[in-house]
């Protein structure tokens, strides 16, 4: 298809039947199979571009390939290759099952693609040589003649040429879950597409003849889904992941070459120099942070399931955490999508059942059962009970109007509904309490003002009219539909959900903005956005959103809260603008229009019931489609970030102190002042101590904000509680030194004990922002670690000891060091609070962010 084809054809419903044949070159009686092949051959078939899916392989190096898996996978293989074979395939073991356990995670979801085959029909009604036949839906081509009848779902974007009773289901494209009358003619607007079918709607009544006109990822359904081919971009949490790997590498890299220099310079081994090097950067290095990241999620993962969230990819559960701003559909997520009856009004404007029974038993009798008839019939379940059909004229779309002649032993009554507009022109008479009474001009234009007042609340409003049968029953004509009685409306809503309102008044105590993006009516979407407690002053319309910039969208998206008739790529527009503006957005949808916002948000959220197509795009999937079950998820979400940043925290104020203390050490002792042997015992009973990590509790206050893994913050808690392990261990230097006048195997043997003692249970100070006493940690966390510091305590005294260069301290030494640990204890203590704040945690904007 040519650019200046699809330009023309980009709104074709603006165009006549002849005028969109003449642009595809074809007629509007069918193609002819010759004629069918080589467009088949010149526009694909009918089908969506594959989804980007990634192979194992693949997916495995990139995770390999982040800085922070080199460094590991480097530091592993360099220690087998000087000798320290255990430590170094632990650590290569470490890294190959996180990378594996995540691949697995995350493979579930690779087929993504093939969910949109079981959202659309396999086989289509065209016209070929003159003669109506079922033919593959991907065989569907652009000039074909379709027809759709009931119960199908339309296999391409198409121009109504002829059509009957015809309506349409379109709330997977468009959000609206009202059926939308479809019919040959002009459309009124730009946004008019009552004359247009749209592939992966369905037909509900009626049938109809069209001429194909996109077909493939040129269909609206295409464009949305091809949002599924484009490769996923990192997460918030893989870019902060990838953003502390490189400050590692960074610190790793400068420490070990300084170190390596300087001792070189002042004649010291080189081999030793080296050994000692390669183990300080293995000190250094988070090697338990993929492990724990992964199974601290997997261990979220399975709590999330247990609250009904089904997770695909693990890292989304760091980002629903962190997520500040939700954006979410209105059908079927803050609303039933069941059309319920909501009033029954008298001509007077009171509250009467006597319309709502009136068509229940027209609903009943006309067999024609559409969503409205539904919840007629369920509005008064039982007021058609002894009634029969004597005769009917069904709804006809170009009158609006349908009527069913209902008979009762003796009693025969014409009854009539259909649009407001349609049947106040046919009455002449109302009902009003005191009887029937004359309906002059004035009653009607009463009528009608009511009818719009009830569209500004969001109520789709049917009339109701009725008039005596004298006569035998038989086939109504339109002359019978004439002098009726007007006996009131009966108005229709999409409700809220009960649970909406309380879910987004808790997502706001969690500092989470909630806007709505619907494809619905903007006067329907700032009724249901006051009804669930939203300001929106203004609605935002796709008409708006179409005139403005990606800036001045930006600008805009900070103050309206509610979006009314959007098309899909504005969704992710909307989307777009918010990330701009530095928000972590989540998007909840369950219809082909939300895939595109879907895919782009950093938290794609969609429900059990949705589209393949939604539920591919999205990294969550919700069991049951309630706002509640996200605010659960977000608290889960932050529980386990929390978990993750005290590990990093803890390296931050252990590990690095520690080997920045050894590296000055040994640049400024005559020895080293720590085997590298018991470099990476200590290293590897501190990782054992934090094994509890992913099972520890987490204190309310880590749960109650946005979270992100800030940088800033954590280079500043290193900046303070490093040093200050570093002042503590040059403090156990002088006294090794120049008060016990330690030997070399007693300085190294003393230091160990110092060091893995302040290492492992300053855990329980730093693992909160409170008093280790009032929010005490889990068993599991208590166990390892306290494990861990006994096995570091025992080793030096047993027979193990000397193959590690051990030797026995002195009591005196040992009390000394408990004395010092003790003191540190308590400095690290006061120092923490201040360690953690940051000018936004002194503040109390939105977007504030505390740690665990």
């Amino acid at each position: 298809m040519t650019t200046e084809t699809t330009s023309v054809l980009h709104k074709f419903w603006r165009l006549a039947p002849a005028q969109a044949g003449e642009a595809l070159a074809c007629g509007l009686d069918g193609l002819n199979e010759a004629d069918a092949t080589q467009r088949l051959l010149r526009y694909g078939r009918n089908a969506d571009t594959p989804s980007h899916v990634v192979g194992p392989l693949r997916a495995i190096m990139r995770r390999l390939l982040e800085p922070l898996s080199l460094i590991l996978l480097v530091a592993g293989i360099i220690s087998m290759a000087t000798g320290d074979v255990i430590g170094g395939a632990i650590i290569v073991l470490i890294l190959t099952l996180s990378i594996g356990l995540d691949t697995v995670q995350e493979g579930h979801a690779v087929r993504a693609a093939e969910e949109l085959r079981r959202s659309v029909a396999l086989k289509a009604e065209v016209k070929r040589d003159g003669a109506y036949r079922e033919i593959e839906v991907d065989a569907v081509v652009p000039g074909d003649i379709l027809r759709v009848r009931a119960g199908d779902i339309v296999p391409a974007d198409a121009l109504i040429i002829e059509s009957k009773a015809f309506t349409a289901g379109e709330a997977a494209l468009t959000g609206e879950p009202y059926p939308v009358t479809k019919q040959a003619g002009p459309a009124a607007g730009d946004n008019d597409t009552s004359n247009a079918l749209f592939r992966g709607s369905v037909a509900q009544t009626g049938e109809a003849v069209a001429l194909v006109v996109n077909t493939g990822p040129n269909t609206m359904f295409g464009a949305a889904a091809s949002a599924l081919a484009e490769a996923q971009g990192r997460t918030p949490f893989e870019r902060d992941l990838h953003e502390f790997g490189l400050v590692i590498a960074r610190l790793t890299l400068a420490l070990v070459l300084i170190v390596l220099a300087f001792r070189v310079m002042f004649g010291r081994d080189v081999l030793d120099s080296l050994l000692f090097s390669v183990a300080l950067a293995v000190g250094l290095t988070p090697e338990l942070l993929p492990m724990i990241t992964t199974v601290t999620l997997s261990r979220g993962a399975l709590r999330m399931a247990k609250r009904k969230v089904i997770v695909k990819r693990l890292a989304a559960i760091h980002d629903l955490g962190a997520m500040s701003v939700l954006c979410t559909d209105k059908t079927g997520t803050l609303t039933s999508a069941e059309i319920t009856l909501a009033r029954s009004i008298a001509p007077d404007g009171s509250d009467h059942p006597r319309p709502a029974e009136l068509g229940a038993i027209a609903a009943a009798l006309g067999g024609d059962r559409g969503s409205l008839d539904t919840a007629l019939v369920a509005g008064a379940d039982h007021a058609a009970v002894g009634w029969t059909l004597g005769g009917q004229q069904t709804f006809d779309f170009s009158r609006r109007l349908g009527s069913v002649l209902a008979v009762r032993g003796p009693d025969q009554v014409l009854i009539v509904k259909g649009a407001p507009e349609a049947v106040i022109e046919l009455c002449t008479q109302q009902r009003q309490a005191s009887g029937v009474i004359a309906l002059d001009d004035k009653g009607r234009d009463e009528m009608r003002e009511r009818v719009h007042a009830l569209a500004r609340d969001g109520l789709r409003t049917v009339a109701v009219a009725s008039k005596s049968w004298s006569g035998a029953p038989r086939e109504i004509e339109t002359e019978d539909e004439q002098e009726l009685i007007f006996e009131g409306l009966c108005a229709f809503a999409d409700p809220p959900k009960p649970t909406a309102a309380a879910a987004i008044a808790q997502l706001a105590r969690a500092g989470i903005a909630l806007k709505i993006l619907s494809g619905d009516d903007p006067v329907v979407v700032k009724r249901l956005a006051g009804l669930v407690g939203l300001k929106a002053d203004r609605v935002l319309s796709g008409s708006d959103i179409a005139e403005l910039s990606d800036d001045a969208l930006a600008v805009q998206v900070r103050t309206a809260d509610a979006f009314g008739r959007l098309a899909p790529d504005q969704k992710s527009r909307i989307v777009k603008a918010l990330q701009a503006s530095g928000e972590v957005v989540g998007f909840l949808g369950d219809g082909i229009n939300d895939a595109p916002a879907l895919k782009v948000a950093d938290i794609g959220l969609s429900v059990d019931g949705a589209t393949g197509v939604a539920q591919s795009a999205a990294d969550m999937i919700l069991l049951a489609s309630d706002l509640e079950v996200v605010a659960d998820g977000v608290e889960e979400g932050r529980r386990t970030f929390a978990n993750i940043l005290k590990y990093v925290r803890m390296g931050a104020s252990s590990n690095f102190g520690n080997m920045l203390s050894m590296a000055v050490a040994s640049i400024m002792l005559p020895f080293l002042p720590m085997l590298p042997t018991q470099i990476l015992l200590n290293n590897l009973l501190y990782d054992l101590s934090e094994l509890g990590i992913p099972f520890d509790r987490v204190s309310p206050q880590a749960t109650a904000w946005p979270q992100r893994w800030d940088m800033k913050r954590l280079l500043r808690f290193a900046a303070i509680m490093g040093p200050l392990s570093s002042l503590f261990d040059f403090l156990t230097f002088g006294a090794l030194l120049y008060l016990f006048h330690a030997t070399p195997d007693e300085f190294r043997t003393a230091w160990f004990l110092e060091s893995m003692a302040t290492q492992i249970l300053v855990i329980f100070i730093i693992r909160t922002n409170g008093r280790p006493w009032s929010n005490r940690a889990d068993p599991m966390l208590t166990a390892s670690s306290l494990i861990a510091l006994g096995v570091a305590m025992t080793v030096p005294f047993t027979p193990a000891g000397a193959w590690f260069g051990f030797v026995a301290p002195p009591i005196a030494m040992l009390a000394a060091i408990a004395a010092l640990v003790a003191i540190y204890l308590v400095c690290a203590e006061g120092l923490k609070s201040f360690a953690v704040q940051s000018r936004a945690g002194r503040t109390h904007r939105r977007h504030h962010q505390r740690g665990p």
